[in-house]
């Protein structure tokens, strides 16, 4: 398996909601929902950087296409990093955020590394990092 990711799929639980938040509120490029026609089909797709897409489905619909019984959600399993150019725009985005909806759950802060970086969490809890890294 080639290390190489084309697809990250969040599970949201109000599909209308979270594709709000990404759309609206973050400006994330999408055609919308699509596969309603579709018993557990109704999903969106974001255009993330060249080769890859975010997409958003219902839990119960992932659950249910994945075979596995859905549990609590928990906010630790994994952070989606947005890394970016300057301290500013750390600044900027989770300003953004913010407005759309997003809870701050760690200002943006100068990190032990060098670096600079906050988090927050969409409306399902997922948890994003937006950061600054100096050697990046």
């Amino acid at each position: 398996m080639k290390p190489r990711v084309t697809v990250i799929t969040l599970g949201v639980e109000d599909l209308e909601r979270a594709l709000q938040f990404y759309r609206d509120g973050l400006g994330f490029p999408t055609k919308g929902i699509i596969g309603k026609e579709f018993e557990h089909g109704a999903v969106a797709f974001f255009d993330m950087q060249q080769g890859l897409k975010l997409a958003i489905w219902n839990r119960k619909d992932l659950s249910h296409e994945a075979k596995v019984s859905g549990g609590t959600p928990n906010s630790t399993e994994f952070t989606l990093g947005h890394n970016v150019g300057s301290k500013a725009e750390v600044d900027m985005i989770m300003k953004e955020a913010e407005l759309a909806g997003a809870t701050i759950t760690d200002p943006a802060h100068e990190t032990f590394w060098g670096g600079y970086s906050g988090h927050f969490q969409d409306p399902d809890g997922h948890l994003w990092e937006v950061v600054w890294n100096p050697d990046w």
